[in-house]
């Protein structure tokens, strides 16, 4: 079918999201010196702060937490339809997606028709999406936006990140504890406890070295040697992330099941959590992105565009994840992110400009599956919003909470006590 607008080759963006996602390697291990120190050991990069112990700790509190980043600014309203108010309808006369397509429908609300690969999971009660959810005051700006939601502690001067209050917060010690899968650890981990990135679990070794865990190793002997008499800061810092690639190297000898994942950046990423997640090394925390949902053009209808794209990826990804994890399944719990909803009415483009509130989704481990969230109305009015009627850290604290068994008043200070009943109490 030839799409009413086409669909550039190449996604486009504005050029504010475009600065605030292309910060270099660089300028990444410059920028997080305020919160800490940066080593990289060779693709993988370790965020330390003071000495930390590499053993590991096995499965951290109550279960694994995987926070997936939709940047770009996701448009919840396409992703979790509001088929039963009609202005959706009216708001949308190119993009909507009809009411007979869509999937897991009540009343109200239905899932895209891409989104097909999840509905097992909703069925069976792990999956829910929780609507009209953000910021309590707009932002708009993406660099602005993500620091605000990743840093969740509104007023602070501090640069710390919510996740890194958290992994302060639990039990253990291992620089795997805190894991971040990309070119670039999120806001949300900076902070004084040690963290660790990589870009994929198959670059995270000692550059140069034949063997990652043998200590007679030219390589590896030598660089043990030159930490061992240092008198560095960086002394006991550098010798457990060294022992931590050892243990990712035990980890990369596990079966590679990523043939049964889509091959795009987030499936390739969530292939590398499930083996490390198999290996028992000591992680609760993770950090994933999935990016292009900055969609001001070509968003598209069922037939062609970038929406049904982006989210056939995600939801085939995110499928892929749990069913590789197995019985690991039932410790691992992923809630997605987005720095801000779209506006509800589309512009002349096929697409949307930034808006205010957006849907969240939760899986796995804890989840009581459905749709929640204390629905506002839309406004078909030029410069509409989604209003936020449920703050995101009420979702993000019953998480933590629930399933990590920290203080949500720790992790997110000053924040709501209300909490949304998306996930089990027992």
């Amino acid at each position: 079918m030839t799409s009413p607008i086409p669909s550039p080759a190449t996604p486009d963006c504005c050029a504010e999201f475009a600065r605030a996602t292309g910060v270099s390697r660089r300028g990444f291990l410059q920028g997080v010196g305020a919160a800490g120190l940066s080593y990289a050991v060779g693709s993988a990069v370790v965020t330390v702060a003071g000495a930390s112990s590499a053993a590991a700790d096995g499965v951290g509190g109550n279960g694994v937490l995987v926070v997936l980043s939709m940047r770009g600014a996701a448009d919840g309203l396409s992703l979790v339809v509001p088929h039963g108010d009609p202005i959706y309808y009216k708001a949308r006369p190119t993009i909507a997606i009809p009411s007979e397509k869509l999937l897991a429908k009540d009343a109200f609300f239905g899932l895209h028709p891409a989104l097909a690969p999840l509905v097992p999971m909703w069925s069976a009660g792990t999956m829910a999406a929780v609507h009209a959810t953000g910021m309590q005051v707009p932002n708009r700006s993406h660099f602005a936006a993500m620091e605000v939601v990743e840093d969740a502690d509104p007023g602070s001067s501090e640069r710390v990140g919510w996740l890194n209050r958290l992994i302060g917060e639990l039990p253990g010690e291992s620089p795997l504890q805190g894991l971040a899968l990309g070119a670039e650890a999120p806001t949300s981990m900076f902070g004084p406890q040690p963290t660790m990135g990589f870009a994929s679990l198959d670059k995270a070794v000692i550059a140069g070295a034949d063997s990652q865990t043998d200590p007679n190793d030219p390589r590896m002997k030598s660089m043990a040697a030159m930490w061992r008499r240092t008198r560095s800061p960086l002394k006991e810092s550098v010798q457990s992330s060294m022992a931590a690639v050892g243990q990712l190297t035990a980890v990369r000898k596990s079966a590679d099941t990523s043939a049964s994942y889509p091959n795009s950046d987030l499936g390739k990423a969530l292939s590398s959590i499930a083996r490390t997640l198999r290996g028992n090394v000591g992680v609760s925390v993770v950090t994933v992105d999935q990016g292009d949902w900055d969609m001001h053009s070509s968003l598209g209808t069922l037939q062609w565009g970038r929406m049904i794209d982006n989210a056939d990826d995600f939801a085939k990804s995110v499928a892929a994840f749990f069913n590789d994890l197995g019985p690991l399944a039932d410790q691992v719990t992923l809630v997605t992110l987005s720095e801000f909803g779209r506006r509800v009415v589309e512009n002349s483009n096929a697409g949307l400009d930034h808006g205010w509130g957006n849907v969240m989704f939760l899986f796995g481990a804890g989840v009581k599956g459905g749709y929640f969230g204390n629905w506002p109305g839309l406004s078909n009015t030029l410069d509409a919003d989604l209003t936020v009627t449920t703050d995101y850290r009420s979702v993000l604290a019953e998480v933590v909470e629930r399933r990590t068994g920290a203080s949500a008043a720790k992790v997110f200070p000053g924040g709501p006590s209300a909490r949304v009943g998306a996930m089990r109490t027992t």
